[in-house]
């Protein structure tokens, strides 16, 4: 099964994500999108495939998203994606890709709904929240 994850390691959401692809028995193909940014074509053909819009897609937290007014409503698709061209930090992360389809894993777990295998067995996120108990049982 082909995996591909548009990841920051400097994410917790992203790191839990990761592992959660890794512990289903897949190593991905991992993309430090800051490091190495989606081209323009494919930020749209994430975040279509995702079922979301560009703007659900931008990150305002710890970002420029504030002082670039990227909150005005009138801004079109284009502006924004000129936005996170220049600033790839706006995009969410993580976008995870597979054969079953496109998410954006906020929560990380939701990277369980298109694994191929998502019965992972117990899984802890780092800061302690049970997503799948000793039981195998998801936590929802």
């Amino acid at each position: 099964m082909s995996v591909t994850i548009y990841h920051n390691p400097d994410c917790g959401t992203s790191r839990n994500t990761l592992a959660m692809i890794r512990q289903s028995g897949v190593e991905p193909e991992v993309v430090e999108y800051l490091k190495t940014p989606p081209s323009r074509d494919r930020i749209v053909a994430l975040v279509s495939g995702a079922g979301l819009s560009l703007r659900q897609a931008i990150r305002q937290k710890d970002t420029p998203f504030a002082e670039l007014g990227l909150g005005d409503p009138s801004l079109t698709d284009d502006a924004l994606l000129d936005a996170i061209e220049a600033h790839p930090i706006l995009l969410n992360r993580p976008f995870v890709v597979t054969p079953l389809g496109t998410r954006l894993c906020r929560p990380s777990e939701l990277v369980l709904d298109i694994l191929e295998n998502p019965d992972i067995g117990p899984f802890v996120k780092e800061d302690g929240e049970v997503i799948i108990d000793t039981e195998g049982k998801r936590r929802v």
